[in-house]
């Protein structure tokens, strides 16, 4: 996804793709302001875009079972970047946000 310095004119034609670019642009918006809340919120001291940029270096291994066919991940967080956004990657960390 381009950041906000990479956008540029999407054309489109059709009253169908016009409204479905503007929705998609909506929703991503909102998705960008709510998680600039929620870093805000919990005392995360970083931009999304930081975060965004910490997230994609992060590696979730994902292991099936043969015997049990049970699933085990595990986040590998190795560097200290990763460590500024661990609590990010804690199920229970997510209970606590009101959506909306």
């Amino acid at each position: 996804m381009p950041s906000r310095q990479e956008m540029r004119p999407m054309f489109h034609f059709t009253p169908r793709r016009i409204e479905a670019h503007v929705c998609i642009c909506f929703i991503a918006y909102k998705i960008y302001k709510e998680l600039e809340r929620i870093l805000k919120s919990s005392g995360i001291d970083l931009s999304v875009d930081k975060v965004l940029n910490i997230a994609k270096t992060i590696t979730t291994l994902k292991i099936k079972l043969p015997a049990s066919r049970k699933t085990i991940s595990k986040t590998m967080l190795m560097t200290q970047r990763h460590k500024s956004i661990e609590r990010l990657f804690d199920k229970n960390f997510w209970e606590n946000f009101q959506f909306g």
